[in-house]
């Protein structure tokens, strides 16, 4: 796994699952690999666990986990909609990962994608070659959930289109997929279930439909409730990337994480985080996972062109580009930001003085 980019949830955290595993002795649904205690556990994490600390995948309120997971278990799906940055994605994964120990059978919703990809294709070669048959037939990652009694995982389900969503309805109704074309379908063993996600900022694009709603439970993550909490989860997330991809030992300054979130936070909100200036926000989300990608190449300028100490100067070029995502409106907000709030700070002054020169 030295050689992988990004590893698999199950295949980064087999040993804490093998732990939890082990020493899980609560009643588990059918086809899960562990008990609902044990996959909250995993996600939110227990440095005291008897077997090995777990360490926290998601950092967030105890209750909007076991909701998640509980609806898991029911025969109703999952979907988790929210902002840009707010870790649906991560989750999905992690708890596809603990409760399938498969993260993989995934559809990526796009405008693009086909109705294929949550029933079936057909290997046309095959087809014409000997007619419609099952070894022709290629089945979907729903299709395969279903087959294996495992979680499908479907992410951007709104930007999909609607024909291609209401494909699901059958599959989340009465758990089945009718096969027409050789008279028969395949039924849902148990395990199945399906945790779809959506983002906020693309309501209007393809709503779905009430049929479909209604076919979920939907959890909403909300961004992280204060500062100290953003700032641990993109110093945990900076120190996980670091080491993925193997850059050089550079420390993640502290001071500077903090002035990061700070400057999203203020700008998201639209008021400085001591509530007496009012700013103007960009057309931009600045969100945590945005905060999380800008320090990570503050890290990566500071190991390879630096002292190895993550500086302002690190940092500035990052959350320039991060804030001016319009040419023209954008800049105009950041640089009154700039001189009307940064500058004042007098602890802030080199953090000043490297965002101008960056801007």
């Amino acid at each position: 796994m030295t050689t992988v980019l990004r590893p698999h949830a199950e295949d980064q955290y087999a040993d804490e699952l093998a732990i939890l595993a082990k020493s899980d002795d609560r009643p588990r649904p059918p086809g899960w690999k562990l008990s609902p205690w044990a996959v909250t556990t995993y996600l939110l994490g227990d440095d005291a666990y008897p077997g090995g600390p777990i360490t926290p995948k998601y950092i967030g309120p105890r209750r909007i986990v076991e909701v998640a997971v509980a609806t898991l278990a029911t025969d109703r799906a999952l979907l988790l909609l929210g902002v840009p940055g707010t870790a649906k994605t991560w989750l999905s994964e992690h708890l596809a990962a603990a409760v399938s120990g498969d993260s993989t059978l995934l559809v990526q919703g796009t405008a693009g994608t086909a109705e294929e990809a949550i029933r079936y294709g057909w290997n046309y070669a095959r087809l014409l070659a000997e007619g419609p048959s099952r070894e022709a037939l290629t089945p979907s990652p729903v299709m395969r959930a279903m087959a294996e009694g495992r979680l499908a995982r479907v992410e951007e389900l709104t930007r999909m289109p609607s024909d291609v969503q209401d494909a699901l309805i059958t599959v989340l109704s009465e758990k089945t997929l009718p096969i027409p074309e050789l008279n028969e379908e395949v039924q849902a063993a148990k395990g199945f279930n399906v945790i779809a996600t959506a983002n906020d900022r693309d309501r209007g694009v393809n709503e779905l439909s009430s049929a479909l709603r209604r076919r979920f439970n939907t959890v909403v993550l909300p961004t992280p409730a204060t500062p100290d909490e953003e700032v641990d989860i993109v110093s945990r997330r900076v120190s996980q990337l670091g080491r993925s991809l193997e850059l050089p030992d550079t420390p993640a300054g502290l001071e500077e994480i903090r002035r990061v979130v700070t400057v999203f936070r203020e700008l998201r909100s639209g008021v400085t985080s001591d509530g007496r200036t009012k700013v103007k926000s960009p057309s931009g989300t600045l969100s945590t996972a945005e905060a999380i990608s800008v320090l990570t190449s503050g890290i990566a300028l500071a190991a390879h062109f630096g002292d190895g100490v993550l500086r302002p100067a690190d940092v500035a070029a990052g959350i320039v580009g991060a804030v001016i995502q319009d040419p023209v409106s954008d800049r105009v907000v950041w640089q009154e930001y700039l001189e009307t709030v940064v500058r004042e700070r007098k602890d802030w002054r080199d953090f000043y003085r490297a965002c101008r020169d960056a801007s």
